[in-house]
């Protein structure tokens, strides 16, 4: 249930500065985004997948330390990723 390789680069290349990019908090949030969307409809399915509930859970944790971090260092590239990003915040 990974990303594919595409989807990953894409990523990359749209919220970092460039494809090699890949240790910028904006990417590593998108790419923890299309996760947590992937592993939701996942978990929407198969609703006796309690393994995969606590990866969703795992990694939205993880976003949500992500964006706090991002918020304190740089408030301006916090508010745009969240709004290219569609997150409730």
């Amino acid at each position: 249930m990974a990303l594919s390789k595409e989807d990953v680069t894409s990523t990359i290349i749209r919220f970092g500065k460039n494809e090699k990019d890949t240790g910028a908090p904006e990417v590593q949030i998108a790419l923890l985004t299309k996760r947590i969307n992937q592993l939701t409809e996942h978990c929407k399915q198969f609703k006796k997948d309690k393994s995969g509930q606590r990866g969703l859970l795992i990694l939205v944790g993880q976003r949500r330390r992500m964006l706090k971090y991002l918020q304190r260092v740089n408030l301006e590239k916090y508010r745009a990723l969240i709004k290219e990003l569609g997150l409730r915040k």
